[in-house]
């Protein structure tokens, strides 16, 4: 009779640990399969991956930083930056994040975007405000969930406006 009072009262808890546990152990073999980034014609960065082992259904946050550096310039209607005080360069943290769900197959393609730090000048008026360069150092992609991480290193845009009279 005892046993059979022991056994009435453990099979539940044992139950509730096996429950508990598996959506860890669905996830144990995250893991990056690739991930690569490149610059955009505006001058932000686009990291595009894709991650498996995940386990069905599940929602997976993911995070992509790197250090930003961004030069800005005044640009008048004669196509033209007229003079440095109307130039600034600025270096900060940037980054994105987003949550995606694994679908039924356990697995996540996705891509983010981080935009270049903003600027911290005010142009003239009939002056508009435009990104010359932008670049991005220590750029790494994690998934901020289960831990899988890549650096994908360092990028630059080079002149974003070479028609632009003293803008690089």
């Amino acid at each position: 009779m005892r046993r059979g009072i022991l056994f009435v009262f453990a099979l539940p808890l044992v139950l509730a640990g096996f429950v508990l546990a598996a959506p860890a152990a669905l996830a144990q073999n995250a893991h990056l399969i690739s991930a690569s980034a490149s610059l955009n014609s505006d001058g932000s960065l686009t990291a595009s991956f894709k991650e498996a082992g995940l386990g069905a259904n599940q929602n997976i946050d993911y995070a992509l930083t790197a250090q930003g550096t961004a030069t800005w310039v005044c640009v008048n209607k004669g196509g033209g930056n007229p003079s440095a005080t109307n130039k600034t360069t600025v270096n900060g943290p940037v980054s994105a994040t987003g949550t995606f769900n694994s679908g039924k197959n356990g697995n996540v393609t996705a891509s983010l975007t981080v935009q270049p730090p903003p600027s911290d000048i005010t142009c003239p008026k009939g002056q508009n405000l435009q990104l010359a360069s932008a670049s991005y150092t220590g750029v790494t992609l994690a998934d901020t969930t289960n831990g899988p991480s890549v650096s994908l290193g360092n990028f630059a845009s080079g002149c974003l406006l070479p028609d632009v009279r003293g803008a690089c």
